[in-house]
C-alpha cells in the first residue's frame, strides 16, 4: 500500500511509499475523465468474507462507481435486433446539423479517407458543432436516446477492422478526436483546452498508450507481467483500479490503496465490495494474531492496513480541511467496519466518534491531533501490556529498585518534554499576543487615519456642494439676465423692421419724385424741342416761298 508500515502476511517488506498515491505528471485538469472498461468486462467478483460487514460509500466518485456511459448488453442486443430490421436509424436520435453535411454516423461508418477528405472542406465552426454533439452524448445527463446512440456508436468504432495504426494517422484531426472519444468514453478528447498529438490519440486508440491524459505511459508496462497488464487492453498499473480499469486524480487520501510489492493501485470502495479487505493471519513481534488485510488482486499477496492508515494520516492529515478529514475517516471507519481484532474495533469506534465531533463544531486541528494520538497508544498498548505481564512475576529488589528509577526517569524526561513543550506553546502564545496588540495599534492608527481622512473628504464634499449652490445661483442669474437680453433683442428687432419698412416707404417715395422730375424734364425737352422744329419749319417754309 502507498503507506503501508511494511508488515506483510508472506514476510516481505518494502520501503514505506509516501501515501497514498504519487501525484499524477502533466494535466492538471478539472475535466470529466471517467473511463471503463472499454471490453465490456464486469470485473464481478464474489465477495469476501466481510462483505456484509462493510458498507460502502454514501456518495462514491465519479471515478470508482459505475457511471454511464457502460456498454449495456441488453441494450446493445436491442439496437443490433433493430439495425437489423431497418428500424434503427429512425428510432435513435441523430445529433446532426440542419445542413444535414456530416452527422456522427457518418464519422463512424464511412471509410476513413472519404471524411477526411469531407472535414477538410468544412468550416471550423461545423466541426465544432459535431464536438459539441458527442460531448452532449458523453456528458451523461442526456435522455435514453442519447445513452442509446452512444452505445451504438461506440460499437460501430469496435467493430470496424480498418482502423489500424496505418490507416488512422492519415485521419483528419476531429475525426480521431472523435473515435477516440467514442472508444474510451472519456470526453476530455474533445476539449479546445486538450491538445494531443496525431500520434499520441493514435497510440491511445489502439491501447499503446495510457488513456489517463495526466499520465500517458507507454502500454503495456514492461516491467509487469501480472495477469492484470498482461490481458486487459488499455489497463495502465500507474493510475488506473485493478478492479474497476478507472482513474482520476485523488493524491493523499485512503481513497486509493497501494500495494507495496508491486505496485499496483486499487480503489478503497472496490477492495470492500470486491471482498479484497477482511480479516486475516498477520506475525508481527513474534505474536500470530488476525487483523485486518488488503489482498492485492494483481499479486495476491496481503498487506496490513493499520500502518497504512496511520502512515496516510500522520503525513497527510495536518493539510485536510474539515470535509476532507471527515470524508477520510469516513473511509477508515468503513475499512475496518468488519474488523475482529481490538486495535481495528477501536479505530472504527474512534473514526466514528471524531467525525460526530467535526459536525457538532470540532476544529480540525483539534480532530486531527486527536486521531494522531490514538494511532500513538495503539502502539504503547502492546508495551504496556508485556510491562503489566512482567509485573505479575516476583522480581529481586535491586532489580525492582532500577526498574522504579527507570519509571522515574522515564516520568521525568516526559515531564521535562511537556515543560519545554508547555514553554514553546507559552512563547508562542505570548509572541501571538504581541503580535495581536502591535495589529491592533497598527488597525488603530489606520483606523484614526482613515477618520482625518474622511473628515477631509467631508470637507472637500461641502465646499464643492457650495461651489455647486453657488453655479447653480449664477446659472440661474445669467438664465434671467439672458432672458431679458432676448426680449430686448425681439423689442429691437421689431423696432428695425418698422424702420426698415418706413425708409424703404421713403425711399420708394423719393424715387417717385425723381422719377416725375425727371419726366417732367423731359417732357419740357421735348416740347421745346418740339417748338424748335416747327419755328425752323416756318422759316423753311418762307424761304421757299420767297
Amino acid at each position: 500500500m502507498g503507506t503501508s508500515s511494511g508488515s506483510h502476511f508472506n514476510h516481505q517488506s518494502s520501503p514505506a511509499m509516501l501515501p497514498p498515491r504519487q501525484q499524477p505528471r502533466g494535466l492538471q485538469t478539472s475535466l470529466s475523465l471517467v473511463s471503463h472498461d472499454v471490453n465490456g468486462s464486469s470485473n464481478l467478483q464474489e465477495r469476501g468474507s466481510n462483505s456484509d460487514q462493510v458498507r460502502e460509500s454514501p456518495s462514491e466518485s465519479a471515478s470508482s462507481r459505475d457511471t454511464w456511459p457502460t456498454p449495456d448488453a441488453l441494450v446493445v442486443r436491442k439496437m443490433e435486433k433493430e439495425r437489423e430490421n431497418g428500424l434503427a436509424e429512425t428510432s435513435i436520435v441523430r445529433l446532426s446539423s440542419g445542413s444535414d453535411k456530416m452527422s456522427l454516423r457518418d464519422v463512424v461508418q464511412e471509410r476513413i479517407h472519404v471524411i477526411a477528405e469531407r472535414m477538410q472542406n468544412l468550416p471550423d465552426e461545423y466541426l465544432d458543432k459535431l464536438k459539441n454533439d458527442l460531448r452532449l452524448l458523453l456528458d451523461g445527463s442526456g435522455n435514453a436516446q442519447h445513452r442509446e446512440e452512444f452505445l451504438f456508436l461506440q460499437k460501430l468504432v469496435q467493430s470496424r477492422g480498418d482502423l489500424t495504426d496505418k490507416s488512422l494517422p492519415m485521419t483528419h484531426r476531429v475525426q480521431l478526436e472523435i473515435l477516440v472519444a467514442l472508444k474510451t468514453g472519456i470526453q476530455a478528447f474533445l476539449h479546445p483546452s486538450v491538445c494531443l498529438s496525431q500520434a499520441a490519440l493514435v497510440d491511445i486508440f489502439l491501447y499503446k498508450r495510457c488513456r489517463n491524459i495526466a499520465c500517458g505511459s507507454v502500454l503495456p508496462a514492461e516491467d509487469c507481467t501480472c495477469e492484470i497488464c498482461s490481458m486487459r487492453n488499455g489497463f495502465c498499473s500507474l493510475c488506473m483500479c485493478v478492479i474497476c480499469n478507472k482513474f482520476d486524480f485523488e493524491v493523499n487520501t485512503c481513497r486509493w490503496i497501494g500495494c507495496d510489492l508491486c505496485s499496483h493501485w486499487t480503489h478503497t470502495d472496490c477492495a470492500i465490495r470486491n471482498g479484497q479487505i477482511g480479516m486475516g493471519p498477520s506475525v508481527k513481534n513474534g505474536s500470530s494474531s488476525p487483523e485486518m488485510i488488503f489482498r492485492c488482486r494483481a499479486c495476491n499477496r496481503s498487506s496490513e492496513l493499520l500502518g497504512w492508515v496511520k502512515d496516510v494520516f500522520q503525513h497527510c492529515a495536518p493539510s485536510w480541511d474539515r470535509g476532507s478529514l471527515i470524508r477520510e475517516l469516513d473511509f477508515v471507519s468503513r475499512i475496518f467496519r468488519g474488523s475482529e481484532d481490538s486495535k481495528g474495533r477501536k479505530l472504527f469506534w474512534k473514526c466514528d466518534e471524531i467525525i460526530e465531533k467535526l459536525k457538532t463544531g470540532v476544529a480540525e486541528p483539534m480532530a486531527c491531533k486527536e486521531i494522531l494520538m490514538f494511532f500513538q497508544e495503539l502502539e504503547v498498548e502492546p508495551l504496556q501490556s508485556q510491562e503489566s505481564d512482567e509485573s505479575n512475576r516476583l522480581i529481586a529488589p535491586q532489580e525492582a529498585f532500577s526498574k522504579i528509577a527507570e519509571v522515574v526517569q522515564e516520568a521525568i524526561r516526559k515531564m521535562e518534554m511537556v515543560s519545554e513543550e508547555k514553554l514553546r506553546s507559552v512563547k508562542k502564545a505570548r509572541l501571538a499576543v504581541e503580535a495581536c496588540d502591535q495589529e491592533l495599534k497598527d488597525k488603530a492608527r489606520e483606523v484614526a487615519t482613515l477618520k482625518m481622512e474622511r473628515q477631509r473628504k467631508k470637507q472637500q464634499i461641502d465646499e464643492l456642494e457650495n461651489i455647486v449652490r453657488l453655479k447653480q445661483a449664477e446659472a440661474h442669474m445669467f438664465d434671467m439676465k439672458a432672458g431679458e437680453a432676448r426680449r430686448e433683442a425681439e423689442r429691437l428687432q421689431s423696432i428695425a423692421r418698422a424702420n426698415t419698412n418706413k425708409s424703404e416707404d421713403d425711399y420708394a417715395s423719393r424715387y417717385l419724385q425723381q422719377r416725375l422730375s425727371e419726366a417732367e424734364a423731359e417732357k419740357q425737352f421735348l416740347f421745346e424741342k418740339i417748338k424748335l422744329q416747327e419755328s425752323s419749319r416756318a422759316i423753311m417754309e418762307q424761304s421757299w416761298r420767297k
